[in-house]
């Protein structure tokens, strides 16, 4: 038909040494993951916040609460970031990734915390900027509990501090310039503290309202913060460092190894999808 304008995107827009932002962040985006961190923080450590006075310290219901809410509150921040961002070049490479990362999840099954998904959520949010990195740790965790079996309160607390985990990958510095061996050792840290961050604040889900504890390491309802934080340290070490380190341990050497041949394929994806390319039209 005369006249008729076809949409013309150029192939390969971003320079090799450039970090492809999937997903824009714009104000609205920023402002959702901002209130939904904070929530997420009074979410995990109502414990060691509440003070002895409130009512939330001696409630049972608190976990079940945040529990019920936090679900929500990814629905609307993913639906946010979709809305600002999200172009069908990024779903098609979100699917990927999260099938990827939820089918990872059970090769260790959990077994002596050997979890291989934390390298691959980690290179992706390096490579992919902080916004799809939310959207990613969050979605792969809630599709590794459908596909394991996994379903139940602490699910949305899972997919947040997952959220957190591959968003704060793309927040590291050195994003267009640093690269090589430098990259992967920092990387390689940055997983590996991660990993165990990711352990203690999912103990800290849990914590409160695990019964038949000794009273050495059971949370106590409105007693001071020093006191509970003390006994919730040596909770972790007697329950999930034990899970914690090995899941550190098998991400640096995963990040180290397999590293610079994923960060390759990811980034030449990245070029290939052309996120940041402005779309223009042409007569055809």
């Amino acid at each position: 038909m005369t006249g008729a304008r076809t949409p013309v995107t150029p192939v390969a827009p971003v320079a090799p040494d450039r970090q492809a932002h999937a997903v824009h962040l714009g104000w609205r985006s920023v402002t959702a993951l901002a209130l939904i961190s904070a929530i997420g923080v009074a979410a995990f450590g109502w414990p060691l916040l509440a003070g002895s006075a409130s009512g939330l310290a001696h409630s049972q219901d608190a976990p079940w609460l945040f529990a019920a809410l936090l679900p929500l509150l990814l629905a609307v921040v993913v639906a946010t970031i979709a809305d600002t961002g999200l172009d069908a070049k990024a779903v098609a490479m979100l699917g990927v990734l999260a099938a990827a990362g939820a089918a990872l999840r059970p090769l260790g099954a959990g077994t002596a915390g050997i979890e291989p998904m934390f390298f691959l959520m980690v290179l992706s949010g390096r490579v992919l900027g902080p916004g799809f990195g939310f959207v990613l740790g969050s979605l792969s965790m809630f599709a590794s509990a459908l596909l394991t079996g996994g379903v139940g309160p602490w699910m949305p607390f899972q997919m947040l501090a997952m959220g957190w985990v591959t968003m704060g990958a793309g927040l590291l510095p050195g994003a267009d310039r640093l690269r090589g061996r430098r990259e992967l050792v920092m990387l390689a840290g940055y997983g590996a503290v991660a990993s165990v961050a990711y352990g203690t604040v999912m103990n800290l889900q849990g914590w409160p309202y695990i019964g038949a504890l000794a009273s050495g390491v059971s949370f106590v309802p409105g007693d001071p913060l020093p006191e509970n934080l003390s006994r919730f340290l040596a909770y972790c070490l007697a329950t999930s460092l034990g899970w914690d380190l090995p899941r550190a341990l098998v991400t640096v050497v995963a990040s180290l190894t397999l590293g610079p041949a994923v960060l390759k394929a990811l980034r030449r994806a990245t070029r290939r999808a052309a996120f940041e390319a402005p779309v223009t039209f042409e007569d055809a």
